[in-house]
This record gives structure tokens, sequence and C-alpha cells, in this order.
């Protein structure tokens, strides 16, 4: 979807059109959670401070987001999807991969079925989408970002190697700005300078990474579109109106994001064996640490224990924090458990 969340407010608000918008909090620590293409000129994007985006666009409107109503317009989008094809793949809310080799209404054409998709989501929602279509996952995101908003973009089998050594580094899904930057450092500005280096040199610069980027830049990317994908982690945070300077008011920050965690956890009925706790300062460097337990973690007590021996154990609070979050993943054990098959006694 383009600028989803962004979209949905200047939908339901049409006094938005045309202006620059960001959802999130505009307070001195808000951060902004989506914008839309106008706020996009002036620089403004999602994860910005809101205290900066309002220094790129001071016009900027802020809008508070409404959860529940973006979570009903991507139903409404899944169940578009799911009449084309069971294998849809969701990555978040507003973005999802679909393999439609064999299609529910027996078109020969993936760039068709993109048209009716996009074309019937806009009847339904009066939203825009952008549509990218290749034989793999990397080369169809990479074509979905090439053509927005309201785009389509093909990237044929025979086109690909093209495509991708013209195609700029930190264009790259999968490769990040701190990566692009450090393929940089190294002389590697395209998917050219890309396919020039050895296995065993990437390998070495980026670890396990390394593979990946070995085989996208050949066009490699060999993973199935999963309807099933299990969810790796579960997490919560919260941005402060004040730094918080000593243990005692950063525990008690944690108990509350802790609690939300828990909840969350019961409610998806997961458990965890890893807690990890993420760290922003107020010069904004961040960290994360983590430390797993032998046994799942199904309470608050046990969570916050393992919190605090994370932070007693690393000494974390060596500067003031205005941000602090909470995950907790590796649930591979606690799934198998979750799905075992009963032996009924006949």
């Amino acid at each position: 979807m383009d600028a989803f969340f962004a979209s949905v407010e200047m939908r339901d608000d049409p006094s938005l059109a045309g202006k620059p918008v960001a959802v999130g909090g505009n307070g001195e620590r808000g951060v902004v959670a989506a914008a839309n293409y106008e706020a996009r000129k002036y620089g403004v994007r999602s994860a910005m401070p809101a205290v900066i985006a309002k220094r790129k666009c001071p016009h900027l409107i802020f809008v508070k987001h409404r959860f529940n109503v973006y979570k009903e317009v991507s139903q409404q989008i899944r169940s578009i999807f799911l009449a084309y094809t069971d294998l849809v793949e969701p990555l978040s809310l507003d973005e999802a991969y679909l393999d439609i080799t064999e299609n529910k209404i027996g078109l020969p054409s993936a760039t068709l079925i993109a048209k009716e998709i996009k074309k019937k989501i806009f009847e339904k929602t009066k939203l825009t989408a952008s549509a990218g279509i290749s034989y793999n996952k990397f080369l169809a995101k990479t074509a979905s970002d090439m053509d927005k908003p309201d785009g389509l973009y093909v990237i044929l089998p025979e086109e690909a190697d093209i495509f991708i050594k013209k195609l700029m580094i930190h264009k790259f899904h999968g490769i990040g700005s701190k990566t692009a930057e450090k393929m940089n450092k190294m002389g590697i500005f395209t998917g050219n300078d890309l396919q020039k280096k050895s296995l065993e040199v990437l390998s070495f610069n980026f670890g396990k990474a390394g593979k990946y980027y070995f085989d996208i830049c050949r066009g490699v990317d060999n993973r199935l579109v999963n309807p099933n994908r299990e969810r790796k982690s579960i997490s919560a945070e919260n941005t402060f109106s004040k730094d918080l300077t000593n243990l005692i008011l950063v525990l008690t920050e944690l108990e509350k994001i802790a609690s939300t965690v828990i909840r969350r956890c019961h409610h998806s009925n997961m458990f965890g064996k890893t807690i990890t706790v993420k760290i922003k300062y107020s010069d904004f460097h961040q960290i994360t640490r983590s430390k797993t337990s032998p046994t799942f973690i199904k309470t608050e007590v046990e969570m916050l224990e393992i919190i605090k021996n994370i932070f007693l154990e690393n000494e974390l609070i060596n500067k003031s924090i205005r941000l602090l979050g909470l995950g907790v993943s590796n649930f591979e054990e606690a799934n198998i458990l979750k799905v075992q098959q009963l032996t009924l006694g006949f």
C-alpha cells in the first residue's frame, strides 16, 4: 500500500488532501509512524523524531494513529488477495507476497492479475497500492518500490541481470543504510559492483548475510511464499517525555512495558525463552541486550527478573535514556508444543 497509515487518514478526512501529513505524536518526544508523499518531499520519514520532522516541514500536520482502523482495512485487502491465491504471506499490515503461479481464476498473466487486484483494492478501500512482479521475492519486492505511488513494475527473467547491474545498492531490499554505507566504502555502489565480489569476501565482511547478498545480485532467491510464516517476536516500547536517569525510574517504566508484552504473549498464546532490551539514549545512540532463559517465560515476574539481570550485568545506565523497549523471542519449541497432536487411547 502507498503511505498506508497516512493515506487512510487522508481518505477519512478530505481536508488533509494535498497537505503534508504525518501519523504519530507531535510532542517533544513524538515519533513519525508514517508520512504521506507530500511530507516526504521535505525529507520527513517514518521513525523520525517529531522535532526533526517539524524542523524539515514547519507546516506538517500530525494525526494521531488509529491502528484498529488500519487493521480493519488490512483485512479487507487480505480478502481480495485470497480471492486469487491461498499463497499469501503478509509482511505487515500494508504489504504481502503473493504466489500466483497457480491462481484461482486461471489467468496466465501476473501483470493482469496485479492490475485487477490494484483496481479492486481501490474500489473497496479508495486507497492506492503499488505492485512489483517478478519470478522471486527479492525482485518482486524491489520492483514494488520502483514506481510508487499507484505503481506497477515488472521485471522479466530475461531482464533481471541488466536491471540488477544498474540498481543502486541502497535500493536493494535487505540492504539497509548502514550496510549500504559499508559497501560504499568497499567500492560497491551498484549491483554490478556487488557481482564482482566473491562469496568469501562478502561472507567475511557481512557474516551469514554475505550469502544472501551474493545470491540476490545474481537474481537468485529461492525462498517460497509462506502463508503460515510464524511470528518471531512479541514486543512493545515507549518513548518518554523526560529522560530517565536512574535505575529505579528505568525499572518502573520497564514494569509497565513488561506488562504489555506479557499480555500480548497470553493473547497470542506464544511464550519465548529470550528477552531483548532495547535502549535509545538521549544522544540517539541505540543498543540492544538479550538474555535467554532455560524455560519459557510466562509471567511478568519472570520477565522482570531477567530484565534486572540484563541491566546489572551490562551497566546500561551510563547516560540518560529517552526510549525503552522489550521483546520476547525464541518461540520455536513453544510452537512445537502448541501444535503437538494428542494420542487417543483406542
